[in-house]
């Protein structure tokens, strides 16, 4: 194992790395990179970090793509405003709605099948009597307690928990 490069000069450090001694500086002060406790910079520990803050296109460090934490994030960042650029879209063509507004819209429309469903029984009772030669009460009773018994299977379906 050999002993990582020490060197006791910021400006030595830019120019091994290729910097300006200008960044070297900025980056100490801000915390990214730091000298070691007699003073000295260690040179790979320096370029690790250096390349792991590196943003991609202002760096020379930078290793392109999304190789680093911090083009991870960058990546990242970028997709999550895309998605709410197409959601806003999507909301402003009416593709979106509320949930409360869905829910009612939901509870409209099962509204109105079943109550389609409840009168079904007394509109075909009379023609089923007269086909059969029942008494037409007796067959729209048979077929409204039918029909509940379905409407109550569903419902427990659509809602097992109660």
């Amino acid at each position: 194992m050999t002993l990582p490069e020490r060197i006791t000069s910021a400006r030595e450090v830019a120019r091994r790395l290729g910097l300006s001694h200008t960044a070297i500086q900025q980056a100490e002060q801000v915390g990214r990179i730091r000298r070691e406790a007699d003073g000295s910079w260690d040179l790979d520990r320096v370029r690790r970090d250096l390349t792991a803050a590196a943003v991609p296109g202002r760096s020379p460090l930078a290793t392109p793509g999304d190789d680093t934490p911090l083009g991870r994030l960058t990546l990242a960042r970028l997709a999550l405003g895309v998605e709410a650029q197409r959601l806003a879209i999507d909301e402003t063509k009416g593709r979106l709605m509320d949930i409360t507004a869905a829910n009612h819209r939901i509870d409209e429309a099962a509204a109105g099948m079943r109550d389609a469903v409840l009168s079904w029984p007394a509109r075909v009772s009379g023609r089923i009597a007269a086909e059969i030669g029942r008494d037409p009460h007796l067959v729209q009773t048979i077929l409204q307690e039918q029909m509940n018994k379905l409407l109550m299977e569903v419902a427990d379906r659509l809602n097992p928990a109660g």
